[in-house]
C-alpha cells in the first residue's frame, strides 16, 4: 500500500471520512468567523496599525489549530481505543497488531491534523490581504474590508460544501451560512461600537 492509500485504508474501515469531513468543515467554520469577529472588532475600533491586528489574527489562528489538533487527538485517542476494545471482546483475540489497531493508533492523528490545519489555513486565507498591504502591496480598498470580503466567501463556500454532502441546495446552504456570519458582524458591530 502507498503512502495515500493507507491513510484512506485506515478512514474506511474504521469509517470516519464523515467525522474528518465534519471536522474540517466544523473547524473552518470557527477559524473564519473567528478572523471576521477579530477584523469587524477593529474596523469599529479604528484600529490602523496593520502589524498589530496581524500579530493578534495570527495569534488567535495559531491558538484555534493547536486547539483543534490537541482537542481532536485527544477526544479521537479515546473513542478509537475504545472501539478496538468493543472489537477485540466481539472477535476474542488481541487486535493491537492489525489493521484496527493501527488504525486505532492512526486515525486519531489524521483527524486531528485536519481539526487543527482547516482553522489555521482559513484564517491565513483571510489575513492574506493584511500580510499582503503590510508588505508593501497596495490594494485598491482597505485590507481589512478585502479581508472581510474573502471571510464571507470562504463562509459561504463552506455552506455550499455542506449543503452539496447533504445532497441540498447548495445555494441555500451557502446563503444560510453566509446569513450566521452577517448576523455575527452584526452583532458585533452592535456590542463593539460603544
Amino acid at each position: 500500500m502507498n503512502l495515500l492509500e493507507q491513510p484512506r485504508f485506515l478512514l474506511r474501515i474504521t469509517r470516519t471520512n464523515d467525522i474528518i469531513r465534519r471536522y474540517f468543515v466544523v473547524n473552518g467554520f470557527d477559524g473564519a468567523l473567528t478572523m471576521l469577529g477579530l477584523i469587524i472588532g477593529f474596523l469599529v475600533s479604528g484600529a490602523t496599525d496593520l502589524s498589530v491586528i496581524i500579530n493578534v489574527c495570527l495569534g488567535a489562528a495559531i491558538a484555534l489549530g493547536v486547539s483543534g489538533v490537541s482537542s481532536a487527538y485527544v477526544s479521537e485517542v479515546a473513542e478509537r481505543k475504545r472501539a478496538l476494545g468493543k472489537l477485540e471482546d466481539a472477535m476474542i483475540t488481541d487486535l493491537r497488531d492489525s489493521a484496527h489497531g493501527e488504525a486505532a493508533r492512526g486515525v486519531p492523528l489524521l483527524i486531528a491534523l485536519v481539526n487543527g490545519f482547516a482553522p489555521l489555513a482559513i484564517s491565513l486565507l483571510i489575513l492574506t490581504p493584511l500580510i499582503a498591504a503590510n508588505t508593501g502591496f497596495a490594494l485598491p480598498v482597505s485590507p481589512l474590508y478585502v479581508a472581510v470580503a474573502i471571510a464571507l466567501l470562504l463562509i459561504f463556500m463552506l455552506g455550499v460544501f455542506l449543503g452539496s454532502i447533504a445532497g441540498v441546495s447548495w445555494l441555500r446552504s451557502g446563503i444560510q451560512t453566509l446569513l450566521v456570519a452577517i448576523l455575527t458582524a452584526a452583532l458585533i458591530y452592535l456590542f463593539a461600537g460603544y
